[in-house]
């Protein structure tokens, strides 16, 4: 009979020190890197050393404080301009460290791999299935033309995998709800800061240099800014006059810039303004019917007006023509597998094989339910809207839990329209999920913005269940 004794001692050795375990693993890694790091120069070996200690004190604070690492992506987001790894960008190099980080900790420390139980989850983890499938599939030469680079169709797969990577370290890694407040206030703080400075032509050439400029292009930027700014002001009671007013004075200043001097970016305007049409139905239903009303009866005798002025301005009808005409090319180009798509990316590389409006070129759709389906076809497509449904779900259920007056009651309305806004503004452009070709991985800066969000809504779910099964089910509601 086989002694099994020194394993067992190993084992029982490994639980008692997982901590130091850890602890080994982490600086072995971090010396390897070093190491071939040094390879490169003698700059970069200084650098690297200088920083391992710091790196390794940040690793630590993280692993037991997991929630600062989202505060961080917000902040290193928005205000740090370097991209450390340029065809990677600074988001995704920070969504992927605390992804590894928050993997290493289920599988190596705790040793238990848990998600939550949601409905939101299953859609996505089906959708990069899915995506890995198109992409296997995208290696068949269907046109005789090369596909897209590897890099590009491994960035495509990178990017869907950032952004589902921060919806479930949003979800998993919130536990209190002071962290949500933290996130979404510093997010509103950061945006009053870079919209202030832009407004002010002393500054505006220092947010220029020195800010990332994907956030003042990003659609994401400006929706979610109106809507948690608006969503606060209106439904956290709890906030102080002074603070309600400036929210408040947040969401008119930013309406003025997107419908006067940038109102022919319809992306800039109309995703926000969905935003709040939702938020008031839901939230305040009979302010919401007056306003309807007033907005219905502008529409019908102001539409010409309101055509020209909005619609049609600058170049938005050339842009309107050469859409449809590039959504009915990549329709063509998809007939050849409409189940899984030509993979990802590739749909770039074929475009130059079908003319649009006499030029053969290469074009994207601008357009993200589009991408969806040339890159993982018709699979792809029903994966994004079982997931749209599942999170709207999801939000009306919590809608329910949350106090009334207060942030988790604001957050909960900002996050319906945020919502309905965020899959609408994919009609408009790439901007919840971006095209490796078009806004590019660096763009997630602000595309994250509202995966974070949604993932923050399904911590608060389950802290507010946490609550109600600890105070018995007498009281349903946080105090």
């Amino acid at each position: 009979m086989t002694d099994f004794t020194p394993m067992r001692s190993s084992r029982r050795w490994l639980d008692d020190h997982r901590l130091l375990v850890w602890q080994a693993v982490i600086i072995t890694a971090v010396l390897a890197l070093s190491a071939g790091l040094a390879l490169v120069s003698s700059l970069t070996l200084a650098a690297v050393i200088f920083a391992v200690p710091f790196l390794l004190a940040g690793v630590a604070f993280l692993q037991q404080r997991p929630a600062i690492g989202l505060v961080l992506l917000i902040a290193g987001s928005l205000i740090f301009p370097l991209e450390l790894i340029y065809e990677i960008g600074l988001t995704a190099i920070i969504v992927l460290g605390l992804t590894a980080l928050w993997l290493f900790d289920m599988i190596v420390v705790k040793r238990k791999v848990t998600l939550l139980k949601s409905p939101a989850i299953p859609p996505l983890l089906a959708f990069l299935g899915v995506t890995i499938l198109a992409f296997l599939n995208g290696q068949i030469p269907w046109y005789p033309v090369d596909p897209a680079p590897m890099d590009g169709q491994v960035g495509a797969i990178l990017i869907l995998l950032v952004v589902i990577s921060a919806f479930l370290l949003a979800a998993h890694q919130i536990k209190d709800v002071i962290w949500l407040k933290w996130m979404v206030f510093l997010f509103l703080g950061l945006g009053t800061i870079f919209i202030a400075a832009s407004l002010v032509p002393q500054l505006r050439s220092i947010v220029i240099r020195f800010l990332p400029p994907q956030v003042s292009s990003g659609s994401m930027f400006w929706t979610w800014m109106i809507t948690l700014a608006f969503s606060q002001a209106v439904f956290n009671k709890k906030l102080s006059n002074p603070v309600r007013a400036g929210l408040g004075l947040i969401v008119l200043t930013i309406l003025y810039v997107a419908l006067v001097p940038a109102r022919a970016w319809i992306s800039g305007w109309l995703p926000p303004l969905i935003s709040l049409f939702v938020i008031m139905w839901i939230g305040l239903p009979r302010q919401a019917i007056y306003a309807t009303l007033v907005g219905g009866a502008a529409l019908l005798t102001q539409v010409q007006n309101l055509l020209d002025n909005l619609i049609y301005v600058g170049d938005n009808s050339y842009s309107e023509v050469t859409r449809l005409e590039a959504w009915r090319i990549i329709a063509q180009i998809v007939k050849v597998n409409p189940i899984l798509g030509v993979g990802p990316a590739n749909y770039s590389y074929y475009t130059p094989l079908f003319p649009i409006l006499g030029w053969y070129v290469q074009f994207n759709s601008h357009n993200n339910y589009v991408d969806i389906v040339a890159q993982t076809g018709i699979l792809g497509l029903i994966c994004i809207i079982w997931f749209i449904w599942a999170i709207t779900k999801v939000a009306l259920r919590v809608r329910k839990m949350v106090p009334e007056g207060g942030f988790e009651q604001a957050y909960v309305y900002g996050m319906i329209g945020g919502i309905v806004a965020t899959f609408a503004a994919g009609m408009l452009g790439d901007w919840f999920l971006p095209y490796v070709y078009n806004a590019t991985i660096r763009s997630l800066r602000t595309s994250i913005i509202p995966w974070l969000f949604m993932g923050g809504l399904l911590a608060l779910e389950q802290i507010l269940s946490n609550h109600k099964a600890m105070r018995g089910p007498a009281d349903t509601r946080l105090s």
